[in-house]
């Protein structure tokens, strides 16, 4: 399954950040450090490349915090970057991401006329407003538990002599690799009408049945080690029956027992759980372009015997 979701006013936000990259000092990226790669717009990268970056992995609570530390180490390794952790720390996380911007920029901010002009940017759902409303003090900026709750700029005052600029949630036209797609539609950044929550179920439950994650998710729904060797559709179908999720006639209801293992991974309550690391990546782009490479070869073969 390839999972799309660009709706209209993204396209509009995209016009709008162009306009703006021009005028910005520093980007802050706010990245899903469950999925720090899936959450890393390409389209983003695009429009604000050769600028000073800081990117935060936000709800690093759910994140493995191993894992976290490579991706930290991976994203400081680019250029003009500066990686660290969300902190659910307020006054802590405000007063580290004021001191990093004024580091790498140290001739803005100097006074009314040169503001310190810093944009907020990231895939929908991402944190980005809660991040606002830390900085600002107050809340200045909407937030909510589903994509695309800010649909325009905002220009937002901390002081006389540093600007934030607020952007929309943004998602890039076409998901190339089929695992970011999913990996964002576990983690909350796509809408749910490009769903099909039994198949992400399905994908999820097969990566926690072969990954480090086996104890947390089996202690959650009180699995034996044998049930980790079902195939994914029939631990969902055991899973139903744990929780009660029935319908008329003594069916499984797996939309609703999707719904409740995909929720319980978003909250936390199989444990701390990345998604997915650099080596991990570098292997899906191998596996990826491989098959690309296979499928053209068969097309150009099957058009010479024509």
């Amino acid at each position: 399954m390839a999972i799309q979701w660009f709706p209209g006013h993204m396209n509009k936000a995209k016009k709008a950040l162009q306009e703006l990259s021009e005028e910005i000092d520093i980007v802050i990226e706010l990245l899903d450090a469950r999925a720090p790669f899936s959450s890393c717009n390409p389209l983003i990268q695009n429009i604000i490349r050769f600028k000073r970056t800081i990117r935060i992995l936000n709800k690093s609570d759910l994140a493995d915090p191993e894992v976290s530390k490579v991706w930290l180490e991976y994203f400081n390794q680019q250029e003009n970057t500066l990686a660290i952790l969300g902190d659910k720390d307020n006054k802590k996380q405000r007063d580290k991401i004021i001191q990093l911007c004024k580091k790498l920029a140290p001739a803005r901010g100097t006074s009314f006329e040169k503001p310190l002009r810093v944009m907020i940017t990231g895939i929908p759902n991402v944190g980005k407003s809660t991040l606002i409303n830390q900085l600002v003090g107050k809340k200045a900026a909407k937030t909510g538990d589903v994509p695309a709750v800010t649909k325009a700029n905002q220009r937002l005052y901390l002081n006389d002599t540093f600007v934030i600029f607020d952007t929309p949630g943004m998602m890039w036209q076409k998901i190339r690799y089929p695992q970011i797609g999913y990996h964002l539609a576990i983690c909350n950044s796509i809408g749910r009408n490009a769903l099909d929550e039994e198949l992400l179920a399905l994908y999820l439950i097969e990566l926690l049945q072969t990954s480090k994650y086996q104890a947390g998710f089996s202690a959650r729904y009180k699995l034996k080690p044998e049930h980790l060797t079902l195939r994914p559709d029939n631990l969902l179908d055991l899973l139903a029956n744990k929780r009660g999720c029935m319908i008329a006639g003594g069916k499984i209801d797996r939309q609703k027992i999707s719904e409740i293992v995909i929720q319980d991974f978003r909250s936390g309550k199989m444990g701390v759980i990345s998604l997915e690391t650099p080596e991990l990546w570098e292997q899906w782009i191998s596996e990826f372009v491989e098959a690309e490479e296979q499928e053209t070869a068969q097309e150009e073969a099957l058009n010479d015997t024509k």
